[in-house]
């Protein structure tokens, strides 16, 4: 599904909308959106703040808003939207649970449309609405960052922070998502670490992606705004004054140039999710048209069959399910076995990665393939009998052959080479013992 705001124009009187998304758990992407909220809330803007993040660090956690009414009970019918909402410092506006928006897709369109709608008047009141999206890559973390005009992805200097927010631009632009991501530096040492944090994750978007993104500002690492999360009072609150605060401040003015310089918003995150069902609805329309006026070719369920076989062996297999799997269709293929078939087979194993074996592995393989070889097809020197009806194998004789005396013993031993096997011995004794009676 495409991740592409909403082209409608019937809500053209909307709010700045601003995702902020996280480079994994840590990098403090739930800090920097409440206080940039906060610190906008106190320069006199209308905000409203989507508490997006399921994870444990969310806002509604930190805030202790998990007793109240959320999101979750409107789309239940057991209250309005405005009484969901709760109040922080500076007249913030806080939305828990804004993260079940994903359900609005599982829902009767009606109701979806109702809940929508309602939100749709609510972002309306405000001057700007911050969306907690979460440091998840999952589709219903994409769309939380997609539903903004515009993305801000917190990033630190751990590499597992940057590979989680290459990670998440990269899905993003695999469903269609073409707006460019801002960059924020969390908890960085100066202004010479931020930079080159950031030009390690462009380069990266840059080379692998062929896209590029853009810097809006860092944030310092000092020890009030660590303290500020172990006490749970936002930075934001402190004096203007202070440099943890101001800092935050910078952040907004920066914020405030970089909105002003994209195109003007036609829909806010409700519309968004609104044209995210229509065209959710019109897909599953085209696929049912499908199916009733044309039935699907052989070549098309061929090729559904070996994409989902596809994306199930290429994850971690239970070895008897793999096993299972590669008996059937090689019994598949050998069904109707002609010239075709064997020429298939022989193209397939051609086709696999031998030399990403271990050597070990290939020297078996290739003993195996030797012995299957000589099954099939003997070799000229070789002259068979003709095939007769094999008789039944004999039982072992192991329970029917006594060892005797240990003369006779001694004497079957030397006689066998080194190799021999128990029953082959056991033979041999037999025959000693026939050849004495």
């Amino acid at each position: 599904m495409a991740l592409d705001p909403d082209t409608d124009k019937h809500n053209s009187n909307h709010s700045h909308t601003v995702a902020i998304a996280g480079g994994g758990s840590g990098a403090g992407k739930t800090t920097v959106a409440l206080n940039l909220g906060l610190t906008l809330a106190r320069q006199g803007k209308r905000v409203l703040l989507l508490d997006g993040d399921t994870g444990p660090s969310s806002l509604s956690t930190q805030l202790g808003l998990q007793s109240g009414k959320d999101f979750a009970d409107v789309l239940e019918g057991r209250c309005r939207l405005e009484e969901a909402l709760a109040k922080a410092d500076y007249d913030l506006a806080i939305l828990p649970g804004a993260a079940g928006l994903h359900q609005c897709l599982n829902m009767v369109q009606r109701d979806a449309a109702t809940v929508l709608e309602e939100l749709s008047d609510l972002e309306r009141a405000y001057d700007y609405v911050l969306v907690d999206a979460g440091s998840s890559t999952d589709l219903a973390g994409l769309h939380m960052v997609a539903s903004a005009a515009l993305s801000c992805m917190v990033v630190t200097s751990d590499p597992e922070s940057v590979k989680q927010v290459f990670s998440m631009v990269r899905n993003l632009r695999k469903r269609g998502y073409r707006r460019v991501p801002s960059v924020v530096v969390n908890m960085a040492s100066g202004a010479s670490q931020a930079q080159s944090i950031f030009q390690r994750l462009d380069g990266a978007v840059g080379r692998h992606l062929g896209d590029s993104l853009h810097y809006l500002g860092a944030i310092w690492r000092d020890e009030t705004l660590r303290q500020s999360v172990v006490t749970g009072v936002p930075v934001a609150t402190l004096p203007v004054s202070d440099p943890s605060c101001r800092q935050f401040h910078t952040l907004a003015d920066m914020l405030d140039v970089r909105l002003s310089r994209l195109p003007p918003e036609k829909s806010g995150v409700a519309g968004y999710w609104q044209s995210v069902i229509r065209r959710r609805q019109k897909t599953e329309l085209h696929h049912q048209e499908e199916t009733v006026e044309r039935p699907r070719s052989e070549k098309e369920r061929l090729s559904a069959t070996m994409d989902e076989l596809d994306s199930i062996l290429g994850q971690r297999l239970d070895p008897m399910l793999r096993y299972d799997a590669f008996n059937r269709f090689f019994a598949l293929l050998g069904r109707n076995l002609d010239a075709d078939s064997i020429e298939f087979i022989q193209t397939g194993l051609a086709a696999m990665p031998w030399e990403k074996m271990p050597s070990g592995d290939r020297q078996h393989m290739a003993t195996h393939l030797r012995h299957l070889a000589g099954q099939i097809a003997p070799s000229e020197n070789e002259n068979p009998e003709p095939a007769t009806v094999p008789a039944a194998a004999p039982e072992p004789l192991f329970d029917r052959i006594s060892l005797g005396e240990q003369e006779r013993l001694v004497r079957a031993l030397r006689e066998q080479p080194a190799d021999v096997s128990i029953d082959q011995l056991l033979r041999a004794l037999a025959i000693h013992g026939a050849d004495r009676s």
